[in-house]
């Protein structure tokens, strides 16, 4: 009895010695946490989603779940993933041009302004750099090839949108954060000036500049780097520009909210969705490719862009099928935005297309 006491004692001791390490960031306090408790949307202690959100469907079984994650055999890239490498630095400053570096992490230049959402550059999508890698040739992207930027946006602080190292690095070339209530703590522990972050909470909106106005938005979904989950909130945004309205997803379900923010700022020009790393028992926290297509529907959306693939295996499906499943539901309704990671997108050239570069990908 002594030894499993004494191994239990050892156990939570370095837990709490690996949680307390500066990546996982930091719980909300002080005046920050006294503005978290004035929000709607923070009740028993941590923010909530609009409607009642399991985290595991009702179909879930923990048993399927195991066999899943020990003898699924899907496939993943068996050759480095097709990729493009664009001189950012390099790049004429009157295009409105954006360029994807898988999964979620891309930079938008558009009416003057660099913005970069969700940078991941570290290799990794989890604080253990052994654990959930990039796929080969996914990643060569790194700080040193991000120019100046004006508006860090990060939708919420799980590991593959809110990467330590990458932030890190980043920080001098970082003019405004710009990301939803608590989240701003992390930041400040790792060094950031306070005058620079930005906190918003859903149906907040910051005007940063003559005619750059971020609507901060709901999203379906959680929040969390640690044992301690939902203490800061996850957010999408309606980035409006002079002359763009774009949809900055983030992560998350399908939810009403998707109708009502199309109502309030629609048409939208480019919605940003999620569109991969899905599981039928996280339905309600994860769109599935059919759900990506009707919330395009619902933001009335001229173009998609699905992201949230193409870099990480965080869920148990083909790293291709997100891509493949949409372009076959989609049957042309809406144009896709489907580049290789580095490729340009122009965007105000709504006739550009886009090639099929995942089916030149071997798979294992």
């Amino acid at each position: 009895m002594n030894t499993i006491i004494i191994l239990l004692v050892v156990i939570v001791v370095l837990v709490i010695a690996i949680t307390n390490q500066n990546k996982f960031g930091a719980i909300p306090k002080g005046e920050r946490f006294e503005r978290i408790k004035k929000s709607p949307n923070f009740k028993d202690g941590k923010f909530q989603n609009l409607s009642e959100t399991p985290q595991m469907s009702e179909e879930a079984r923990f048993s399927t779940m195991l066999k899943e994650l020990f003898f699924s055999k899907n496939k993943r890239p068996e050759n480095p993933i097709p990729s493009i490498k664009t001189d950012l630095h390099a790049l004429n400053p009157n295009e409105d041009v954006l360029v994807w570096f898988g999964h979620s992490s891309y930079f938008i230049q558009i009416d003057g302004k660099k913005i970069l959402v969700d940078p991941v550059f570290s290799g990794s999508a989890s604080p253990f750099s052994f654990n959930v890698k990039a796929f080969d040739g996914s990643n060569f992207y790194q700080p040193d090839n991000i120019p100046e930027i004006d508006y860090l946006v990060i939708t919420h602080d799980h590991w593959d949108h809110l990467d330590y190292k990458t932030v890190l690095e980043l920080r001098p070339k970082i003019n405004n954060v710009i990301t939803g209530l608590g989240v701003g703590a992390h930041f400040e522990k790792w060094g950031f000036e306070t005058s620079k972050i930005v906190e918003t909470d859903w149906f907040e909106d910051v005007l940063l500049d003559d005619g750059f106005r971020f609507y901060c938005t709901p999203a379906r979904h959680f929040s969390g780097r640690s044992l301690k989950h939902k203490r800061s909130l996850w957010v999408s945004f309606l980035l409006e520009t002079p002359g763009k309205k774009i949809f900055i997803g983030g992560d998350g379900g399908y939810d009403a909210h998707f109708k009502e923010i199309g109502k309030k700022y629609g048409p939208i020009d480019l919605a940003i969705l999620e569109n991969g790393q899905y599981n039928k028992a996280w339905k309600y926290i994860h769109m599935m490719p059919e759900q990506v297509l009707q919330a395009a529907v619902d933001l009335n959306a001229k173009r998609i862009f699905p992201v949230h693939s193409g870099k990480f295996a965080l869920a148990n499906h083909a790293w291709d099928e997100p891509l493949k499943r949409i372009t076959e539901l989609n049957k042309n309704t809406i144009p896709l935005v489907t580049p290789q990671i580095g490729e340009l997108v122009y965007l105000n050239d709504t006739q550009q297309t886009f090639t099929k570069w995942w089916l030149n990908v071997d798979t294992q």
